[in-house]
């Protein structure tokens, strides 16, 4: 079955309120952008949402999911599918799938029981041809939606992680119209290289859901949500879907 809907957001622990803690309404306008684009992707005809985000290599963790906020001072614990008694399934998830998890996670509803979630990780590093065709091959036997997880580049301004680039702004602004105009090929032409030095970290995952459209055929609608750097990191929140 082909790919039906698609939703990108990043994944800063801030985003969560207990570790944000008194700063947690500097982000209030990011989560609600985040919750949009995720209650929209559940909206969607998507019988499994696949959660995209990258890693040090390419994996397809076994559901169930469970990871913890605790690395970040926080022991708040996200569970992901059903977790019966002696189910083993997949712990510590890495942040880009924990803080997917944590999003998905605010949106119960009747509807979502009976939903199949998956988790894959690409490598952060991986070549844009490797991305694009784990995203081609990403298929199931029913209709789905991706949940991708990135954050853009680290390095809008001198209290950046990855202190002040000149390139930030623009490499950022070329995903931004990427995502509104549901554009491919442009997010394919993103250079591994140039997004390393701008610590980017949704390069990648962008370029597998690029792949995964372009594999499903059909035009693509894109709505961008979001678009700023509060804190020297570009963070974008977007939903794609068929005409």
């Amino acid at each position: 079955m082909p790919l039906v809907a698609a939703a990108v957001c990043p994944h800063p622990p801030l985003l969560i309120p207990e570790i944000a803690g008194a700063a947690a309404s500097e982000l209030d306008d990011l989560r609600t952008a985040c919750d949009a684009a995720v209650a929209r992707l559940l909206d969607s005809e998507a019988r499994t949402v696949l959660v995209i985000g990258a890693g040090d290599r390419r994996a397809d963790l076994d559901s169930p999911f469970r990871g913890s906020f605790a690395p970040w001072g926080v022991p708040l614990e996200v569970r992901l599918g059903d977790h019966p008694d002696g189910l083993v399934g997949t712990d510590h998830l890495p942040l880009s799938l924990l803080v997917g998890a944590w999003l998905l996670g605010r949106r119960p509803s009747a509807r979502n029981r009976g939903m199949d979630w998956r988790m894959t990780t690409v490598g952060a590093a991986d070549p844009v041809e490797t991305c694009a065709d784990l995203g081609a091959r990403l298929g199931s036997d029913q209709p789905w939606a991706l949940l991708v997880m990135g954050d853009g580049s680290a390095c809008r301004g001198e209290k950046a992680p990855g202190y002040a680039d000149p390139r930030a702004e623009a490499y950022d602004e070329t995903v931004a119209r990427a995502l509104a105009d549901a554009d491919g090929d442009a997010l394919l032409g993103l250079d591994p290289g140039l997004s390393t030095q701008l610590k980017v970290a949704g390069r990648a995952p962008w370029q597998v859901l690029a792949g995964a459209a372009r594999a499903a055929g059909d035009r693509w609608r894109g709505e961008l949500r979001y678009h700023a750097a509060p804190y020297g990191v570009g963070y974008l929140v977007a939903n794609w879907e068929r005409p």
